[in-house]
């Protein structure tokens, strides 16, 4: 009686662990379907213009005597100044950088020695918001040379630089688009799949970035972020 009183538990026992298996099994099924993922990147852009700029006027001067390069100096700075408040500029948004002189003969040997002695360069800053009118004056910067200033518009530190500084107001709309973006590309995924778009598992947003349009045009710049969210997939 004990023996098949025995024998009857052990059956018990096994067909449970045979079902416990089963049900573990399913569950481990489950759990791996649930981890088909897609990751997808949504994409968004705006163009935007510059709304303040900085514009260095950078010029030469070359001198045997210190006092008279220092002279021209001041005079070249002051006719600077007074073009640009012609323009329209007020003095708050003009600044005028120390001189960098340099002294060809001191400390070491010059093997061109018929050169001038002291050369130096100037410059004259704009920090404006008024983009237009910086536009308006370089347009007749011209006027500078016929005075005798010889514009440095070639060096790469008297180059203009174009600000945008709009970009907390453009983030959230910008953000809402790149996952909305990121959302129809998984969509599309899932339907050629023959699957179904779950939830998201994860998400991410890139930096934003703010780079001129091109090298002709920058005071126009190309606003760019990206969303990048895995999504589950199901049967």
């Amino acid at each position: 009686m004990q023996q098949s009183l025995s024998w009857v538990a052990a059956a018990i026992l096994a067909a449970g662990m045979v079902a416990g298996s089963a049900i573990l099994a399913s569950s481990v099924i489950e759990f791996r379907a649930m981890e088909r993922v897609v990751q997808v990147k949504g994409l968004s852009e705006r163009e935007v213009a510059a709304d303040s700029v900085i514009w260095p006027i950078k010029f030469n001067e070359v001198d045997n005597n210190l006092t008279t390069l220092v002279a021209n100096l001041e005079r070249k700075n002051e006719q600077i100044q007074a073009f640009l408040k012609l323009q329209g500029f007020s003095q708050k948004e003009i600044t005028i950088a120390v001189p960098q002189i340099v002294d060809r003969q001191a400390g070491y040997y010059d093997p061109n020695a018929n050169q001038m002695r002291y050369t130096a360069s100037s410059t004259v800053t704009v920090y404006s918001s008024n983009v237009d009118l910086v536009h308006q004056a370089m347009a007749k910067l011209l006027e500078l040379s016929k005075t005798g200033i010889a514009i440095a518009g070639q060096d790469y530190d008297s180059k203009p630089e174009f600000i945008f500084s709009g970009l907390n107001e453009l983030k959230p709309d910008m953000i809402e688009e790149a996952t909305r973006n990121a959302r129809e590309v998984a969509t599309k995924f899932a339907a050629d799949s023959d699957s179904k778009l779950g939830k998201i598992k994860t998400a991410s947003q890139g930096q934003f970035s703010i780079t001129d349009r091109d090298s002709n045009t920058p005071y126009i710049k190309k606003v760019r972020v990206v969303a990048t969210v895995d999504y589950y997939l199901s049967d």
